[in-house]
């Protein structure tokens, strides 16, 4: 894979650093991780290998050789060879085939995987890149025009994956699956999306009145938000302690919602610290981080209560829509038949 164009911001991401986190070092890894480990699956890659995280702005991409690839999360608008690319299928992008990306339609980041991972050097048993530590990815950083990036050696199931299309090549060699993800299993992206939330650890050190408005209002996802953190701003007064408080700074965790002096909330994303001293008013349910990681700048996020066993359902939920994905696309390997949809589904 040759970079033609870098994008706005595109690295390489898998789904994080784990292991560390007690001395320091962030987990990091794909702001959503559901859009990578499914590109990943549609591979015939392990969920974990690497691929790139696109922004808002995407690359062009020069495939040196053919490859196997699969586009999932947000529509960049993805065209391959000047051919619409669809989102969620897997594609086999023959030699000298170009990648290129438009205008944002829904979400503001895209994933992109292909067969074998990128096969950057790992940096404690991972791939991703932490740009504030310029460490990860491709030498530490965000992608730049002219790099190369090498590709593993794909896996005995993107080689079936490639040989069930070999049959739907068009004149230019692009192939298109037949199978597809089921709706059903996928994210309600949305520009201002609702995310359930549990009580936080501190949620009953703020007013009543604090409380309430935090999860009947709506807030807006400002310009300084980053892969660190979404900061947010509501109407109204800001989020007030009943009083002052000092804690101990103690665990936080991705979708963690703390809440600094000046009351406005920040939620912690993929790149966020180990440890943290705001008090922590609510924690997004895993099920909805996706909706969270394609909220664009600007957009607006509410925030609604559930109980921890519904936000546990929620999570077994997806997980269990991606090991039946994962099983199809076994059982479709197995049989030879590529005119099924990946969740078995004719």
């Amino acid at each position: 894979m040759i970079i033609v164009k870098p994008g706005l911001l595109t690295t390489v991401q898998d789904l994080g650093r784990y292991g560390s986190q007690h001395f320091g070092v962030i987990v990091g890894g794909a702001m959503d991780a559901f859009a990578l480990r499914i590109a990943n699956l549609l591979v015939g890659n392990d969920e974990n290998a690497a691929g790139l995280e696109i922004t808002m702005l995407g690359p062009e991409i020069y495939f040196a050789e053919a490859a196997l690839v699969s586009v999932c999360g947000g529509d960049l608008s993805p065209r391959l060879n000047d051919r619409e690319l669809p989102l969620w299928k897997t594609i086999v992008a023959p030699e000298g085939s170009v990648l290129r990306f438009g205008p944002a339609r829904l979400g503001c980041r895209a994933y992109l995987a292909i067969a074998g991972g990128i096969d950057a050097p790992a940096k404690m048993n991972s791939r991703s890149t932490y740009l504030r530590a310029g460490i990860g990815g491709w030498e530490g950083r965000a992608l730049q025009k002219g790099d190369r990036l090498p590709v593993g050696a794909p896996r005995e199931a993107g080689k079936k994956l490639a040989s069930l299309l070999a049959d739907e090549a068009q004149a230019d060699g692009v192939a298109f699956s037949r199978w597809s993800v089921a709706p059903d299993l996928l994210p309600a992206y949305t520009p201002n999306p609702e995310v359930r939330t549990v009580a936080g650890q501190e949620l009953a050190l703020f007013e009543e009145e604090s409380a309430e408005r935090f999860f009947a209002g709506a807030f807006k996802v400002r310009t300084d938000s980053d892969r660190m953190g979404y900061r947010l701003s509501g109407e109204g007064d800001a989020l007030r302690l009943r009083e002052k408080r000092e804690l101990v700074s103690s665990a936080v965790t991705f979708g963690t919602v703390q809440v600094p002096p000046d009351g406005q909330p920040i939620v912690l994303m993929a790149d966020r610290q180990t440890t943290g001293g705001y008090p922590k008013i609510a924690q997004v349910a895993s099920a909805d981080l996706p909706l969270l990681a394609q909220t664009n700048l600007g957009g607006t996020v509410r925030f609604r209560p559930v109980s921890l066993q519904e936000a546990q359902r929620l999570y077994l939920v997806r997980e269990n829509g991606i090991r039946t994905l994962r099983s199809g696309l076994e059982r479709m390997q197995a049989s030879g038949n590529g005119r099924v949809q990946a969740d078995g589904k004719r």
